[in-house]
């Protein structure tokens, strides 16, 4: 998530009461999380086993539980509760608000778009040219949607991430302030629900097609020219490369990568990353040759 404007280490922490480590000065441009972070972000950590990780990342500034070692060039903020004061900053800037039309008054339209009654569209919503949306679409704050696109009714674009921190007695929800975008002439069928990244953007590739009662989750990128078909659920931080076609029902757990041209037959699911260019299946799923001879092996076992 990127602040309106340039902030100070010295401005975020007093935002959150924190002690920082670093420059007082040193500039911040936003947030981002681990797998997204760019130079001028803040990310955050809260286990000793990601320490490094977030430490070594392209992140300028780690929100952290512990005081350590800062690595040179980048900054500190110490917190008792960096899932918390992650939530804090972000709210700061992105504040939540009740509307009371259906269509913000700042949508940038294209030419010849076409949005059917009973959408709802949020603030800082882009649409190009030559699309249609259909009765009952809801598209959040800051959807950007290319030129060609067909969104079918029912569909909501930019709901908030499923991501939660267990605090014993209740789950705190880690606040989404991303955006989806959709890029040309991609279609979307009905009931679909595509979640907004956290900080950053979850993508839907040129000329990708989505079938009906599609979960796509959020700061997942999907390619260009995908197939996917009807139930089809894809956790969080997915990466789905072009030309992957995946059938009907399949699952996929979070942060995969699939190959380019990998099919996913139907039914299958997911739970570690896949090469490209070979068809799959099953649960977990593996290279469809090799799991029909394990079934035709189990099927002669039971005669």
């Amino acid at each position: 998530m990127k602040f309106p404007k340039i902030q100070s280490l010295k401005s975020i922490a007093s935002i959150i009461n924190s002690k920082y480590i670093g420059e007082a000065d040193l500039p911040i441009y936003g947030t981002n999380e681990i797998h997204r972070v760019q130079k001028g972000e803040i990310v955050f950590v809260d286990h000793p086993k990601y320490y490094d990780k977030a430490l070594q990342s392209n992140a300028t500034v780690i929100l952290i539980n512990k005081e350590v070692e800062c690595p040179e060039g980048k900054a500190l903020l110490i917190s008792e509760d960096p899932f918390r004061d992650f939530n804090k900053i972000n709210s700061y800037f992105k504040k939540f608000e009740i509307y009371n039309q259906m269509i913000s008054n700042d949508l940038e339209i294209g030419r010849d778009t076409i949005i059917q009654p009973n959408v709802f569209i949020g603030k800082e919503v882009k649409i190009g040219k030559n699309c249609i949306i259909f009765p009952n679409v809801t598209i959040h704050d800051y959807t950007e949607i290319g030129d060609n696109v067909i969104i079918q009714s029912g569909t909501v674009i930019g709901g908030d991430a499923f991501y939660y921190k267990n605090r014993g007695n209740y789950y705190d929800r880690l606040k989404s302030f991303g955006n989806v975008k959709i890029e040309n002439d991609v279609e979307i069928g009905s009931n679909c629900c595509i979640d907004r990244g956290v900080t950053s953007s979850t993508i839907i590739g040129e000329g990708s097609k989505l079938d009906n009662l599609i979960q796509i989750g959020h700061d997942t990128i999907i390619g260009k020219k995908c197939l996917i078909a009807s139930q089809v659920g894809i956790a969080g931080c997915c990466i789905i490369e072009d030309e992957v076609t995946i059938w009907g029902q399949a699952g996929f757990a979070s942060s995969l990568t699939i190959g380019s041209k990998a099919v996913i037959l139907a039914q299958s699911g997911v739970s570690k990353s896949l090469e490209g260019g070979k068809t799959y299946f099953g649960y977990p799923a593996d290279e469809a040759k090799k799991m029909l001879k394990e079934l035709a092996k189990l099927k002669r076992l039971t005669k």
